[in-house]
C-alpha cells in the first residue's frame, strides 16, 4: 500500500519537521529496533509516495508520547505512526494476526479479548452486595467504567472488586453498564482502525442519553485518555480512579486502619501520566497507606519508560520480542530497594508481572495495583 506521501505531510504538518532528531532520540523503542520516526518523516517529506506495507517497525511504537513531547516545532509523531497503521489495516494486509483479532473481536464482541458480551459484569458476582445496573436504575452519582481487561481477566478482576468495595464503604451511588458496557476503542484507534473507533464514539454517546450520572470512572488510563479527549464534548466529567479516591482521601471519606509495612516505587502509566499529566494522585493515595514507604525511581513522572503494553502492542509482538522495555523497568525497582512496584494501569500490571516472571525475579520484587494495595490495608 502506497501513501501520498506529499498529501499525508500536509495532513500532519510534517512540512514543520527540522529533522532534529529529538523524536527518535527520546523514543525508548529506537534503542531496541529499527524503529526510526525521523527517518519515516523524512522520507514524507521528500518522496511523493511511501510503501508502508513493508514498514514493520510501524508496530513497535507504543504510543508512550514521548516523541511527541519533545518535539520543538510542536508535531505529532506519535500520530504519524498510527495514520501510517491506518493504510496498512485499510489494505486489510501485513496487520499482525493477534491485531486482527483484538479488533475483530471488539467490533463483534465488544471487547478485545474474545469473551462473550454477556459475562461482562460476571466480575463482580463474589462481592457482597450487588452493584447497580445504570441502564436500569436510570442515574447515578458515579458510573464505574471497567474496561475489557478489567473487567474479564482474572489477574486484573480483584483489583476490579476492590474499587468497587471502596466506593460502596464510602458511600459512593455509583453504578455500571454491565453487559451492555463495550470496549472505548482506545487501542482499536491507536492500531489504525480510526473509522470504527469513530463508530464506537457514536453507539456510545447513543447510550449516554439513556442515563444520568454525574460523573465516569474508569479503572484504566487508556479507556479514560479516549473518554477525556478523544470523545469529544461528554455529558459528564471523566476521573480515572486515582484522582477519584484522591478526592474521596481529601473529603474523609475513605481511610485505612491497616499497615502496609513495603517499601513501594510507583510506575507512570504513560496515558495517565505524559498523556494527561497525572502524576501526583496516584502518590497522595500511595503515601495514605499507613506504614507504606514510598521511594521513587529515577526515570520517573514525565520522564517515565513505557512498559510497553500501550499502542496496540497488546496484541503487536513488534520486531523485538527478547528484551521488553518492562525488564529494564522491573531490574530498575530491584535496584532501588523496593519490594513491590505499584501501577494504576492494567496493562502495566501484566506486561511488568510478566517481566518478573521471565526473568525469575518473583523472589525479589511483586507487582501490584494500586487498588490491591489499598485492599491489604482496608
Amino acid at each position: 500500500m502506497k501513501v501520498n506521501a506529499q498529501e499525508f505531510a500536509k495532513e500532519y504538518t510534517l512540512l514543520e519537521c527540522i529533522q532534529c532528531g529529538k523524536c527518535t532520540g527520546g523514543c525508548p523503542v529506537s534503542l531496541k529496533t529499527d524503529l526510526n520516526i525521523r527517518s519515516i518523516i523524512y522520507q514524507l517529506l521528500i518522496e511523493d509516495s511511501l510503501e508502508v506495507s513493508g514498514l514493520d517497525v510501524l508496530w513497535d511504537c507504543t504510543n508512550c508520547l514521548t516523541c511527541t513531547i519533545r518535539c520543538p516545532k510542536d508535531i505529532h509523531p506519535a500520530d504519524v505512526i498510527i495514520g501510517l497503521r491506518g493504510y496498512i489495516v485499510g489494505e486489510g494486509k501485513k496487520v499482525p494476526p493477534r491485531v486482527r483479532d483484538a479488533m475483530k473481536s471488539a467490533f463483534t464482541r465488544g471487547n478485545t479479548l474474545g469473551f462473550r458480551a454477556e459475562d461482562r459484569a460476571r466480575w463482580s458476582e463474589p462481592l457482597d452486595f450487588e452493584v447497580k445496573n445504570i441502564l436500569e436504575a436510570g442515574q447515578a452519582d458515579v458510573l464505574f467504567y471497567t474496561c475489557c481487561t478489567s473487567a474479564y481477566d482474572p489477574r486484573i478482576q480483584p483489583a476490579t472488586r476492590t474499587l468497587a468495595t471502596i466506593m460502596q464503604r464510602a458511600g459512593v451511588d455509583f453504578g455500571i453498564l454491565g453487559p451492555d458496557e463495550v470496549c472505548c476503542g482506545h487501542e482499536i484507534r491507536r492500531m489504525g482502525e480510526a473509522e470504527g473507533f469513530e463508530a464506537m464514539v457514536e453507539e456510545a454517546h447513543e447510550m449516554y442519553k439513556e442515563f444520568q450520572v454525574g460523573r465516569m470512572v474508569t479503572a484504566s488510563p487508556h479507556c479514560y485518555n479516549a473518554f477525556k479527549n478523544e470523545y469529544g464534548e461528554m455529558p459528564f466529567p471523566v476521573y480515572h480512579y486515582t484522582q477519584f479516591l484522591a478526592e474521596l482521601l481529601e473529603l474523609g471519606r475513605l481511610t485505612f486502619p491497616n499497615q502496609v509495612r513495603r517499601r513501594v516505587t510507583y510506575h507512570d502509566p504513560c496515558f495517565l501520566g505524559k498523556h494527561n499529566n497525572i502524576y501526583e494522585e496516584p502518590r497522595y493515595v500511595l503515601q495514605r497507606i499507613p506504614g507504606l514507604e514510598l521511594a521513587e525511581l529515577d526515570r520517573s513522572r514525565e520522564r517515565s519508560v513505557c512498559c510497553e503494553g500501550g499502542g496496540g502492542r497488546m496484541w503487536a509482538e513488534g520486531t523485538n520480542v527478547q528484551e521488553r522495555l518492562a525488564h529494564g523497568r522491573v531490574r530498575d525497582a530491584i535496584a532501588l530497594g523496593a519490594e513491590v512496584l505499584a501501577v494504576a494501569c492494567p496493562f502495566c500490571l501484566l506486561t511488568l508481572e510478566d517481566a518478573v516472571k521471565t526473568l525469575d525475579l518473583g523472589d525479589k520484587l511483586q507487582v501490584l495495583d494500586i487498588l490491591e494495595l489499598l485492599a491489604q490495608a482496608m
